[in-house]
Order: structure tokens, then C-alpha cells, then sequence
């Protein structure tokens, strides 16, 4: 029986490492924001101002979010609630080469508005008011300022850099190449950034990121026009740093995946440059790929490297206000009416225009060929439309019970009438539960790319790491397990933060008190439930996130309860409890 004071237990639970060792009943002592006990015996409460009961649950460390674009909602509400409440105490930041620790404010809403579907009038405002800083010693500083609810990690974007150091007309002509003092400029701030602690760079090849804004409208972003030598030399340096390279291949291309894969490789050089890439998938329009990644990380691995390939562990399941899905940038029917996406009645003569509808018809009719959408509206389904006959039904069925109308016309119709009304919802990747387990189990997989804070109408996956440990619960008790729990609870927490670097993702005597207490009765439907929320910051826009409260009893960080029951704590967003996580090494 201890007789040392106490700012929380957490006793009775069944308790979880996050190193992938056996889980056990074990009581928790927490001081002064770190885990001082782990007992087999109760402890003393004795003057403890917080227990909490723990008994039938999950005490698990928090989960770690390595793909986030809350670069500007921490800004402006620093709680970060959607994910906090799920669980997940440390986010990172800084993905898709996207950053704004260099960026001018509205190149910033240029690089963030389209790419990631955040209003870029929000985006613009926030850094308008907001932004003091002009190296990443004082981001970080600025962050530390801010009554964070989780903790933050980031990624240096190389997009941020590139546009800041050559500007951003000129950073997006193919026929431009960065002048030796550019160069140095831009390694300057890769070296700056790794100084202050951030995990790496984040770089992008994928041509269907397209820039938001007037000056270069529908360019795509300025890291996709980096040639070999500037691309060599940033990653030299995070080679000889130790720091990850996070990199978006080129669907269209696949020797941009294998470049961006093989680059991971020493080929004499020590150490191996850890690579990041996006994103291991079981795509529907291309049902062999899933295969394919593993054995890329394999044979990479084998020879030297250190390759993951991020993986969201659920369907990929999305929605869509009309056509503002951004899967339709990869087709140029779909891009040409994006592009005009800020001119809506531009963009609604356009999709009644018969000659753009045959182009519209062509790319579909496409079923060969790199590609993320399976292209077939027969497989997506309408949630929402003010004629009511429609929902609930695909827009292939609207055209076949409208007299056999093309899919295609079927949807534009629907489109042109309605506008942003008809709301509708597909499944692009991981639709098959096996191949799904798979891909979740793999060592070469990394499991995250949950895009929070982009795409705020299109899809929610900040629970991600509940219905991870869902499936395989259900697996276990149904006696077919693909992983255990411990090694589950592993993957998205300890593992990511031992990669990464960072104190991060275990829950041992000495460790941060970043914790999560789960219900594991709780762990049911309601991890799938539609819900919608609107963002105070940005104009109260509503949008999609998740609900499952009666299944996290708690969250902590650094010590302090944050949520409870599934709702955050009145100190959330007001008294800072996370804190900027710096890599080492």
C-alpha cells in the first residue's frame, strides 16, 4: 500500500502499456502531471482529489493522430475537442507539404482552401489577426501561448517553405527552378525547423492538389514542381537528422511511388531516411493494389530502408454537397468544374453544357488506370435532396427509373437543380473486412491519415482509433483474431510515438499522463453514427464529426482531466494542457 499523495488514480482497470506487453488490472497513480505508480495492489486515496473508477474498462495511453490539418483550427479554437474527446492526445500538424509557419497569410489560404476544403476566408482571417511569427522557433512559441487541449507534433511543409522563400506565382511554374539562394533559404528553414524539434518535412507529388485563390487558381501545389536536386537535398538533411519525410506519390504515376519509396533506402549512406507515404489503401477502382503495398515496404526495408505506408485502419467512407468532392481534381471534366467551384453560376451553365457533359461522360466511362474513385454512380447513394423521391436511392437508379439516363447526366442534373442540396455518400477504400485486417496488421503500415480538421463536409475519422480496437475486439470474441488488443493499442499509440520520436504513446511509471479510459461494452454502433457539429471559428459551418460519448469515460493530458463521459471539460480550450512535443534525435 503506497502512502505517496496523489492528484489522480485511475484504479481497477485493465491497463495497457502502449509497448505491446501484456495488459493487465493494475491501479494508476498520477503527480504532478506524470504516472508516479502502476500497482497490482489499490492505492492510497487518502487526500487524492480525483479517483477514477476504472473497473470493466480499457486504460489505455493516448492516441497519437499522425495526419491532421488542424494547422489553422488550433489557432483559433486550440482544443481541439473532435479529436480529444475520441481519444487521441497528440495530433500532428504540418501534412501534405502544407504548414503555416513561413506562408504569408494568403498564399496560406491559397495552399489550405481547396486542397483541404477549409473556407479560405478563415484561413486568410486567422493568420491575418493572428500570426506574429516568422520562424519556427517563434510557431512553436506562439503554440506554446495557446491553451492547447492535446499535445501538437509538426511537420516543416516543404509547399509553406517553397512558396515563402520563391513566392507562390513562382514557386508553381513548371518553367521556374529555385536559384541557388532559394535553395539555401529553403534548407535553411528545413534546418531551422528540425533545431526546434519538428518530425520531419512533408513533401507532395499528387497532381490532383490543386491551389485555391485567384493569383494561381487550380495550379497544383508548389512542392509537385521540385526537381531531383532540391528534393535530394532536403532529404539529405532529414537523412542525417534522424527525421521523417511524410510524401504524397503521384496516383497517376508509379514511378513517383517508387521514387519517393525507394528514397527511404541508404544505399551506403547510414541512416536510412524514414519515408512516410500516403496512403496504403484497398481501393475499389483498383481492387490488386492493396497488395501492393506491403511488398513495396518489405522489399524497401530489405534493402535498408525504413518505409510505412499510412493507413486509415476503416472504410473510407465519404460525402459530397453536390460535386465539391475533391476526388474529382484526379479527371479534368471534374477539375474544370472545381476550378470554377467560387463561381457558381458559371459553374452551374457549365454542368448543363452538353459538350462539357460528353467530356464529363468520357472520363467516367475511364475504368482503367491509376485512379481513386471507382467512377460509378451506381455506387453512390443520396442522403439529401429537396426532392425527396430521390433519397435513399443511387444516382444510377435515378437514371434508369428517369428512362435510362447516363449515370453521369442523372447526377448533373440533379446538380444543376439542386446545387449544394444534394448531398450523397460512397465508400472509395477499405470496403473488404479481410483485406482491411490485413493491411491493418502489416509492419510496413502505419496506421493513421485521419485528415482531421480538412474536408469538413466531406467525411469524420477522428474515432478512428475506437473502431480500430472495436474490430479487433469483435475479431477476438468471435475467435478469429488478426492482432491482439496489446498490440493494437501499440500500433496507435507507443509505435507511432517511438518512430516519430516523440513523448508520446506509453503509460509507465515515469511517462506523461496522456491517457484514455474506455468502455469496451461501448465500443458498438455508435462508433458509425452520422453527426454534425458547427465550427464557431469558422462561421459556424456544420460539419460532419463523430459521437460516441458513453464509450471514452475519460481523458487526460499531462495529468488533468479533459473529458469526461465523452464531453470535454469546461478547462478545454481555456487552460493549456497540452504542449508541443519536440522529436529527438
Amino acid at each position: 500500500m503506497s502512502t505517496q499523495g496523489y492528484d489522480v488514480i485511475v484504479r481497477n482497470g485493465r491497463w495497457f502499456d502502449g509497448t505491446g506487453a501484456p495488459s493487465a488490472v493494475r491501479h494508476l497513480g498520477i503527480s504532478d502531471g506524470k504516472v508516479v505508480a502502476v500497482s497490482a495492489d489499490p492505492l492510497d486515496e487518502a487526500d487524492c482529489p480525483r479517483v477514477i473508477d476504472a473497473t470493466g474498462h480499457w486504460v489505455l495511453p493516448g492516441m497519437v493522430d499522425i495526419h491532421t490539418h488542424y494547422d489553422v483550427e488550433v489557432l483559433v479554437q486550440p482544443g481541439l475537442t473532435e479529436s480529444l474527446r475520441h481519444g487521441i492526445t497528440t495530433t500532428f500538424l504540418g501534412s501534405c507539404s502544407l504548414s503555416t509557419v513561413h506562408a504569408a497569410p494568403e498564399d496560406a489560404g491559397d495552399l489550405f482552401g481547396r486542397v483541404e476544403a477549409i473556407p479560405r476566408p478563415y484561413v486568410v482571417g486567422a493568420l491575418d489577426e493572428l500570426k506574429t511569427w516568422t520562424s519556427a522557433g517563434e510557431y512553436v512559441a506562439a503554440l506554446e501561448e495557446l491553451p492547447l487541449g492535446p499535445n501538437i507534433a509538426a511537420f516543416i511543409g516543404h509547399s509553406d517553405i517553397r512558396s515563402a522563400r520563391m513566392g507562390l506565382s513562382r514557386s508553381t511554374d513548371p518553367t521556374v527552378r529555385p536559384s541557388a539562394a532559394e535553395l539555401d533559404r529553403m534548407e535553411a528553414d528545413l534546418r531551422d525547423a528540425l533545431d526546434e524539434g519538428f518530425v520531419g518535412m512533408s513533401s507532395q507529388e499528387l497532381m490532383f492538389d490543386k491551389l485555391d485563390g485567384e493569383t494561381c487558381r487550380s495550379r497544383t501545389l508548389p512542392s509537385t514542381y521540385a526537381r531531383r536536386r532540391e528534393r535530394k537535398r532536403l532529404n539529405k538533411l532529414l537523412r542525417a537528422r534522424g527525421r521523417a519525410l511524410q510524401g504524397g506519390p503521384d496516383v497517376a504515376k508509379p514511378q513517383s511511388l517508387a521514387r519517393m519509396a525507394f528514397s527511404s533506402c541508404g544505399w551506403g549512406r547510414k541512416p536510412a531516411l524514414k519515408v512516410s507515404l500516403l496512403s496504403a489503401a484497398d481501393i475499389k477502382a483498383i481492387p490488386m493494389v492493396a497488395h501492393l503495398f506491403p511488398l513495396i515496404a518489405r522489399t524497401v526495408n530489405r534493402f535498408g530502408g525504413d518505409l510505412r505506408f499510412q493507413h486509415l485502419p476503416v472504410p473510407f467512407e465519404v460525402y459530397s454537397d453536390g460535386i465539391a468532392l475533391p476526388v474529382f481534381e484526379e479527371f479534368g471534366s471534374g477539375a474544370a468544374a472545381l476550378h470554377l467551384s467560387n463561381q457558381i453560376e458559371e459553374q452551374r451553365a457549365l454542368l448543363a453544357d452538353e459538350d462539357y457533359r460528353r467530356w464529363f461522360r468520357k472520363d467516367y466511362d475511364k475504368r482503367y488506370g491509376p485512379r481513386v474513385w471507382h467512377r460509378d454512380f451506381f455506387d453512390a447513394e443520396i442522403t439529401e435532396c429537396p426532392d425527396a423521391t430521390v433519397v435513399g436511392k443511387t444516382f444510377g437508379q435515378v437514371g434508369v427509373e428517369r428512362g435510362g439516363v447516363h449515370p453521369v447526366d442523372a447526377f448533373l442534373d440533379l446538380v444543376v437543380e439542386h446545387g449544394e442540396k444534394v448531398r450523397w455518400r460512397t465508400t472509395i477504400s477499405n470496403h473488404r473486412p479481410k483485406v482491411l485486417d490485413k493491411l491493418t496488421s502489416d509492419p510496413g503500415v502505419q496506421l493513421g491519415f485521419s485528415d482531421a480538421g480538412a474536408h469538413l463536409r466531406n467525411m469524420a475519422f477522428y474515432n478512428f482509433g475506437l473502431r480500430l480496437l472495436r474490430r479487433v475486439h469483435d475479431a477476438e470474441r468471435a475467435g478469429r483474431p488478426f492482432m491482439t488488443l496489446e498490440h493494437a493499442v501499440h500500433r496507435i499509440t507507443g509505435e507511432l510515438g517511438d518512430w516519430y520520436g516523440i513523448d508520446a504513446g506509453h503509460l509507465r511509471e515515469g511517462d506523461r499522463a496522456d491517457l484514455v479510459v474506455i468502455d469496451p461494452e461501448r465500443l458498438d454502433d455508435s462508433l458509425d453514427a452520422y453527426a454534425e457539429a458547427p465550427v464557431p471559428a469558422f462561421g459556424n459551418l456544420s460539419r460532419m464529426v463523430n459521437r460516441n460519448d458513453a464509450t471514452v469515460a475519460a481523458v487526460l493530458v499531462g495529468g488533468e482531466v479533459v473529458v469526461e463521459d465523452g464531453v470535454p471539460t469546461p478547462a478545454v480550450g481555456v487552460r493549456r494542457t497540452g504542449r508541443f512535443l519536440r522529436a529527438t534525435g
